[in-house]
């Protein structure tokens, strides 16, 4: 019996695995929204924390790990599908967006540093090149990150727009680059809540910063939160209005 069942066991069969930098880089950024450059380096950050010690034969390199994560993060497709295109199971490519995006939030204040990794009088700079206006160091705006409805507390994640999700608090410099985040509130909760209740805000009530917020009519005007008027009478308000409209775009 032991020498039957060994002859109808089933050899394993391992696709071959992708080639992902011998892609052009217009291939990888639809693919993967990184170039060949940009993902080496996310490999060489990111390897020490993904990367399993096996001696299991076809186990995934880290640069093939990251890859299966940044496909998922960038078309949120089912996980079956992108196991599909990326030649894995269905339960690997679950393990790898986990194990990347576990990662990801371990190197996360290596990053995003407020008001940034350069001077504060560089960051004033570029946001006023854009429409002239002085002193900003930083735009603050909500987006909604939709999420399956949780078991607990359903109802206080149904934002405005009737889905589930969690309200995120970003902050931006002119380069678009990303200095703060706030990801903890559920989607009913007010951006001008959630500014009011940050640790930034905070520190800039106390004056720890020189500078100025700009954010939409969703929050307060205060001394370094800057809103645009209501109802901008012609002249030097409407201007105004389209200058933090402008730099905050």
């Amino acid at each position: 019996a032991q020498i039957l069942r060994r002859a109808l066991r089933r050899e394993r069969v391992i696709r071959a695995r992708l080639d992902i930098l011998s892609f052009p880089d217009d291939f990888l950024c639809e693919r993967y929204r990184f170039s060949a450059q940009s993902i080496i380096y996310l490999d060489n950050i990111l390897r020490p924390y993904i990367t399993h010690v096996t001696h299991r034969g076809h186990a995934l390199s880290s640069l093939h790990i990251i890859c299966i994560a940044l496909r998922f993060l960038a078309n949120g497709s089912f996980l079956y599908n992108i196991g599909d295109a990326e030649h894995v199971s269905k339960a690997t490519v679950c393990r790898a967006v986990r194990n990347v995006t576990v990662a990801l939030k371990r190197l996360l204040y290596s990053f995003v540093v407020f008001p940034g990794h350069r001077p504060t009088r560089f960051i004033k700079e570029g946001c006023h090149k854009i429409a002239g206006f002085p002193g900003v160091i930083g735009c603050t705006d909500g987006t909604h990150i939709p999420i399956i409805a949780p078991s607990v507390n359903e109802g206080d994640y149904v934002n405005r727009k009737s889905f589930h999700s969690i309200n995120v608090q970003i902050i931006y410099d002119a380069a678009n680059i990303i200095t703060n985040v706030e990801a903890k509130w559920p989607g009913s909760v007010h951006d001008s809540q959630i500014f009011h209740e940050c640790t930034l805000s905070t520190k800039f009530g106390h004056g720890e910063f020189t500078g100025y917020l700009l954010g939409d009519r969703g929050y307060p005007c205060l001394p370094y939160l800057l809103t645009p008027y209501p109802d901008p009478e012609p002249g030097p308000q409407q201007r105004y209005n389209l200058a933090n409209c402008r730099t905050r775009a």
